[in-house]
Parts: structure tokens; sequence; C-alpha cells
């Protein structure tokens, strides 16, 4: 049975930075699929388990991608203020990935600073690069993929738009 790791904020679980939810029919119907071919699905919200609280003031990515934040090179910081939010994303990255250990893949919300995958928030823009949820996850093998991209899949509806 494989298991999957999934953006809470994506089933409608009021997570996001601004209190509310980014529910997709999409990746609802993924998560069917996957839990009627007996698969387990994992709700996570690393910011959440960073004990960020919801609501709580944006942040972005600073001096380069999750990645980067990883080995020390970046950062995360509060966009009102700049305070910086690294360890809390570090330590609610690693609590998400560890409560999907085993997972095989992962559906992440788009352009989050945790889970934006191929692009997020950086030094102000959208740009290139992995949150430092999705960062993770890739180095320790998991496969991620954003809800807009399993939107886009016509696979969404019949397998697992995830190889």
């Amino acid at each position: 049975m494989a298991s999957y790791l999934v953006s809470a904020c994506l089933l409608g679980v009021a997570c996001r930075y601004d209190g509310r939810s980014k529910p997709s029919a999409q990746v609802a119907a993924q998560v069917e699929l996957w839990q009627a071919s007996g698969h387990q699905c994992v709700l996570v919200c690393p910011e959440q388990l960073a004990d960020l609280g919801t609501p709580r003031p944006a942040a972005e990515l600073r001096g380069g991608d999750g990645a980067a934040v990883l080995a020390g090179q970046a950062r995360v910081a509060r966009c009102s203020d700049g305070a910086d939010l690294t360890a809390a994303f570090v330590a609610g990255a690693v609590r998400a990935a560890d409560l999907g250990r085993g997972a095989v893949a992962a559906v992440l919300k788009a352009r989050s600073p945790s889970c934006g995958c191929g692009q997020t928030a950086i030094d102000g823009q959208f740009r290139q690069g992995d949150g430092v949820f999705a960062a993770l996850l890739r180095q320790r093998g998991v496969q991620v993929c954003t809800d807009e991209d399993l939107a886009c899949s016509d696979a969404a509806a019949n397998q697992s738009p995830i190889d």
C-alpha cells in the first residue's frame, strides 16, 4: 500500500496564512481514487506543524529557494517586518515529512514558501525553485507536484498523475 502526502489546505482545512483553505476538486477526486485503491493519504500543513499559528503573517524565501534554505544559504522571512522564520519553517517541514514517512509522492499547494514546487515566492517575486517542505521531500526521494499540475493533468480523473 502506497502512502501519499497532501497539503491540508487543498482538502478544505483552513490552515493557510490567511486563515482560509484552497480546496481543489481535482485533488479531492485524486485522494478519493487513492483511498479507494487502498492507499493512505496523509494531510499536512508544515507551517501549522511549525506552530506558526493560523492565520499568520505572510512569509517568503530570501536569498534562494527551499533547497538553499535547507543548506543554510537562504532564509525564510516574514513579509511585513523581515523577521526570520527559517528555523520554524525547517522544523515544520521535518515534522510534516516525518508524518508522511514512506510516502511515494505528494500533492502540494503551488507557490507556497513551504509547499511550492518548481516556483515559489523568492525575494518578492515568484521565481523558479521549491518551497522548504517541497525541497526536503525531493531530498528524501519523494516525487512532488502541485495542485495546479494535477488540475492540468488528464490523468487526475483516472489514475495517479505521479509516476
